[in-house]
């Protein structure tokens, strides 16, 4: 555990529904986050632009408002599944001071946002760790948070399994 008994920290973990994001935040927690600290974690989790999926759906057709409430339930039923997950992992680490923030919008300009207003000491958040083609076609947002937010940017990569299992 790293040791900064007495200063008090604020560490933005950024979460998603991803195996990645909660291997990142487990990182964190027994890696960053100080014994008998005042470390504050934020966790915090980006949920999709309504604007994304209300105009018109693939075929061109035109969603209607139960298509489009039952997407908007879906996604906070997702937010709140995530904050769950990551508040057990938090608890379950032990005494550890967590405050929780879902934001809507694009999870690059949610996160760069956020790191902006709080100005945290760090910014946690795991890699999915694609490759060359799918970061190409996709974007990283760790990449891309990496080079636009001001403070330190930690990115957890989680290991690879093994082939003998």
């Amino acid at each position: 555990m790293a040791e900064t008994v007495g200063k008090e920290r604020k560490i933005l973990v950024a979460v998603d529904e991803s195996e990645e994001s909660m291997h990142a935040l487990s990182w964190c927690l027994e890696n960053v986050v100080s014994e008998n600290s005042k470390d504050t974690l934020v966790l915090l989790h980006a949920k999709p632009l309504r604007s994304a999926y209300v105009a018109l759906d693939g075929t061109g057709y035109m969603l209607s408002s139960d298509t489009v409430a039952a997407i908007d339930r879906y996604n906070n039923e997702i937010a709140d599944c995530v904050m769950a997950k990551a508040k057990k992992i938090c608890h379950d680490f032990g005494e550890v001071a967590v405050e929780t923030r879902v934001e809507n919008g694009d999870a690059r300009d949610v996160i760069c946002h956020v790191a902006q207003e709080l100005v945290p000491d760090v910014l946690v958040m795991g890699s999915h760790g694609y490759g060359l083609i799918k970061r190409a076609f996709l974007g990283s947002v760790s990449h891309h948070c990496a080079h636009n937010v001001k403070c330190p940017v930690l990115v957890v990569k989680r290991p690879k399994p093994s082939k003998s299992n």
